[in-house]
């Protein structure tokens, strides 16, 4: 099982960061190792590495068959079930590693930096389609993050198509299809909560 995440895929998420919009011409991927999951709403340790973790919520996207260089035309058949994460980001490190020219495992790969909700919906069940959905994030009650998979720079086929052109996706996967606005740190007493559609699928403490 793997976890392929997605960089920079809302414009104005490119702008918080960079301060430009600056959008890239094909989507970016990383990946994150399986010791990287945090699945049954389990509480978050901040890690002792970094002094500035972020949240970035995003739409998770389950992959339920094998795709090699798929044409974006059938992307869709590779999917039918969608949840949410969280992207934990060692933001104070990942500035290092971009100042510096360096990859970004250290900051986006640690151990339970990725958090899966412990269920996911049907799209049928949703009755939409997997761009027309909206989600939203509270960090203490508060909203943080909203956001609507329509204003994704890529959507979820063509980045399955690109993604498939370069690594195998098997049944299984994850995707995490990039953050809107909002992101930002959490610290020991949070409590982090999304929906997706109005479904409650994310509810965990920090610690």
């Amino acid at each position: 099982m793997k976890i392929i995440c997605i960089g920079r895929n809302y414009v104005d998420h490119i702008e918080e960061l960079d301060g430009n919009r600056n959008i890239p011409a094909d989507p970016i991927f990383f990946a994150k190792p399986d010791t990287a999951l945090l699945r049954n709403n389990d509480p978050f340790y901040v890690p002792d590495f970094s002094q500035e973790v972020h949240y970035e919520t995003e739409l998770v996207v389950r992959i339920n068959r094998m795709a090699k260089c798929i044409d974006q035309r059938f992307a869709a058949r590779c999917y039918a079930e969608v949840g949410l994460g969280i992207d934990f980001t060692a933001r104070d490190i990942q500035r290092r590693c971009m100042a510096e020219g360096l990859p970004w495992e250290i900051c986006k790969a640690f151990d339970h930096s990725a958090v899966v909700s412990p269920e996911f919906i049907p799209l049928t069940e949703l009755g939409k389609g997997v761009q027309h959905l909206h989600f939203e994030m509270r960090l203490n009650g508060e909203t943080r993050q909203q956001g609507d998979t329509a204003l994704m720079i890529f959507g979820v086929d063509r980045i399955i198509a690109h993604v498939s052109r370069f690594i195998t996706l098997r049944m299984g996967d994850l995707l995490f299809t990039g953050t809107p606005v909002g992101v930002g740190p959490v610290r020991p007493g949070d409590r982090l909560e999304a929906s997706l559609e109005g479904h409650p699928l994310l509810d965990f403490d920090i610690r």
